[in-house]
């Protein structure tokens, strides 16, 4: 290897490859990691040192949705460049009626794994974000359609509240069971995971009954299925800063949908409880911001803070948001040969949650794109 054929990047310090797996050194060539310490350095090889993870994940965001339905790609653009500036290199689409399929061929834009749009009911979710069924029988082929064109994920909406109850309106489930059984399946014989909005207890036994992949919210998940999702490997994603938005929903709410008012006052309530109630289960915690709709993009560091907030350890939270979640939707960690998307901070983010706010450096395709 001569001079000019050497790395673009040395990082050393604290790389940080996994659950109890770290080294000192890691260098970056032609936009892939190696760990071997090469003969030549290179003629204009930038040192960098700290503590470097893989590239942070938002496992629940929504690229291409703004609080109306759909943006144009100028706007989910600015989205994606959000998130990727705050160290989210990898995300999941959790349902947009945006194609994003174009993002893919973006080297400067994070890499999108997409779930297609969110499958609902007409006035059974918010207008404009999903594909609404008339008739629920239309499931299982609306969940075919959407596995097809998406990258390996479909997102359900698993209940929402029935506005034609009047003031009994309340979160109640979209789906009767063997037909949302029966959608399951095609998805996974599509070879797609299935992940589904959930906020309320009734609809969980249903969506464990159907086996589900992944349940996005899960207020209500009561103690008696959180075993159960554990044993299944059934991960749950909290999106504590959307809940964070319930009291605002529910003041809005209350003179027409009271018991809806009142069940998001109590789920809100409860909310850092249920979170250290999943983790104490050992169910797989996945760490989405929702953005999109209403969640601004680029706040991975946020969602983090009040999953530690919530009780989860420092060093768990940090996993989960890094490595783990890589590894949950089908990427590895830093390995010899890898993409070099990683980000480098000025100190131990498992020490500190607030670290994740200062990287030094984010580093995509093994170029630095932030701080600029």
């Amino acid at each position: 290897m001569s001079a000019l054929e050497g790395p673009s990047l040395h990082l050393r310090g604290h790389i940080l490859l996994g659950d109890d797996r770290e080294v000192s050194d890691l260098w970056v060539k032609d936009g892939h990691v190696t760990l071997t310490r090469p003969s030549a350095q290179g003629t204009n090889m930038l040192a960098l040192e700290g503590w470097v993870l893989p590239g942070l994940v938002d496992v629940h965001c929504h690229v291409g949705l703004g609080k109306d339905g759909a943006v144009d790609n100028a706007t989910a653009q600015a989205q994606a460049i959000a998130d990727r500036d705050s160290g989210a290199l990898l995300l999941r689409d959790a349902g947009s009626p945006l194609d994003t399929r174009w993002v893919r061929s973006r080297r400067d834009l994070p890499r999108l794994v997409r779930a297609g749009r969110h499958i609902a009911r007409p006035k059974r979710y918010l207008r404009g974000y999903g594909l609404e069924l008339d008739d629920v029988a239309q499931l299982p082929d609306a969940v075919r359609q959407e596995a097809r064109a998406g990258d390996g994920w479909v997102k359900l909406v698993g209940d929402w509240i029935d506005r034609d109850l009047g003031a009994d309106g309340d979160l109640r489930p979209l789906w009767p069971q063997d037909v949302l059984t029966e959608a399951v399946a095609v998805a996974h014989a599509e070879a797609a995971r299935v992940t589904v909005h959930a906020f309320s207890s009734e609809v969980v036994p249903s969506l464990l009954a159907a086996g589900v992949d992944c349940i996005e919210h899960g207020t209500g998940i009561h103690p008696d299925d959180m075993y159960t999702l554990s044993e299944r490997g059934i991960a749950v994603t909290p999106t504590l800063l959307q809940i964070n938005e319930f009291e605002n929903i529910a003041r809005q709410a209350d003179a027409k949908y009271p018991l809806f008012a009142a069940r998001l006052r109590d789920l809100h309530e409860r909310r850092y409880e249920q979170v250290r109630q999943l983790h104490e289960a050992g169910i797989q915690l996945l760490v989405g911001t929702d953005a999109g709709g209403t969640i601004g993009h680029g706040r991975i560091a946020d969602e983090c803070a009040e999953m530690v907030a919530a009780g989860v350890p420092v060093a768990d939270v940090v996993a989960a948001a890094s490595w783990q979640g890589r590894e949950f939707l089908g990427y590895g960690g830093l390995v010899e040969g890898s993409s070099a998307d990683l980000i480098v901070y000025p100190a131990d983010p498992r020490e500190n949650i607030e670290v994740l706010r200062h990287p030094t450096a984010v580093i995509l395709r093994g170029e630095i794109v932030a701080p600029l």
